[in-house]
């Protein structure tokens, strides 16, 4: 401000000498002409000390003062250290492309008679035979690359008959008793809605591992019937799950659209509710539980295949 003051007061005094009427004659013009520059020099100059003053003045400031700290370091740093995370890159080898429709099958099927006496080597007079198998049709959208939502529907049928066996563990055991006639027929319909991750282990994305979870609501009913006192015995029991399953696995491509599966069950958190009644349909039990178990599981191991509707590898 006060070099301001300072320019404007010379460029008045400058003006006044130049408007004022000329007194004295020509000599006395010239005077004042001599004393309006040497006042606007005197003013120059002091306008000048004072910038220069001014400027010696922020330079010993600005060497005092500590450096300027990045805007990016004043900002709040997050509790989790993301800016350090390291990018593995599992998304780079695609797999699945977005926009892709899949439609599958799993299924698995497996029997036991008698004449696997490798697994029955403590039983005599063994006559029994069994029967497991699954199908579960899916159908699923990948809403991005490598990343499926989809539905699942099942059926699971468990039939088993023994119509004899003797345990004999030897005369010095002291052990030893007959088997009646057992038979066990369950039939299960199942519904779901699983997400799938994919992660390709090849640049031509012919081999890959997913990962998937699915949270599933099963029902049905199984027929159990049994000797007693001379007498067939028997009963139903009604039984609901639901279930949180987690099902890693594998899968490979032999055709272009057509991929192969195979997956297996590690346990997860379900509930139960079994209800049963005898012969004549009256309730005579009923038992609620809720577990959560990890583990391989050896009835849950399938085998499938899926088909990939508007592949998007040849876009």
């Amino acid at each position: 401000m006060k070099q301001i003051a300072l320019l404007i007061l010379s460029a008045c005094a400058a003006w006044t000498v130049a408007a004022a009427p000329a007194e004295g004659g020509p000599a006395a013009e010239t005077e004042r002409r001599k004393s309006a520059t040497t006042a606007a020099g005197t003013a120059t100059d002091t306008t000048t000390a004072d910038v220069t003053a001014t400027d010696a003045v922020s330079a010993a400031a600005a060497a005092v003062a500590p450096a300027e700290i990045p805007a990016a370091e004043t900002r709040r740093k997050p509790f989790l250290p993301t800016r350090r995370r390291i990018d593995r890159e599992i998304d780079k080898l695609k797999f699945v492309y977005k926009g892709e429709v899949i439609m599958g099958l799993t299924a698995s099927y497996g029997t036991l008679s008698s004449d696997d006496t490798d697994f029955m080597l403590l039983l005599d007079n063994i006559d029994a035979d069994g029967t497991i198998a699954t199908v579960k049709p899916f159908i699923g959208y990948f809403y991005r690359d490598n990343r499926c939502l989809g539905v699942r529907f099942g059926y699971t049928h468990v039939g088993g008959t023994v119509n004899s066996a003797g345990l004999d563990l030897g005369a010095s055991n002291d052990v030893s008793f007959d088997v009646p006639y057992l038979d066990l027929r369950s039939d299960n319909y199942s519904f779901g809605l699983f997400h799938r991750s994919y992660a390709g282990l090849d640049p031509k994305g012919r081999f890959g591992l997913f990962a998937e979870f699915e949270l599933g609501v099963s029902t049905g009913t199984s027929h159990f019937a049994y000797e007693s006192g001379g007498t067939i015995k028997r009963t139903s029991t009604d039984n609901t799950q639901v279930k949180l399953a987690f099902h890693p696995g594998a899968a490979v491509y032999i055709f272009p659209n057509v991929c192969a599966t195979l997956s297996f069950g590690l346990g997860g958190i379900q509930y139960t509710s079994v209800t049963q009644r005898d012969a004549d349909g009256n309730k005579i039990g009923s038992r609620k539980a809720s577990n959560m178990k990890f583990k391989l599981n050896i009835a849950a191991i399938n085998i499938g295949m899926t088909i990939h509707m508007w592949d998007k590898k040849k876009k």
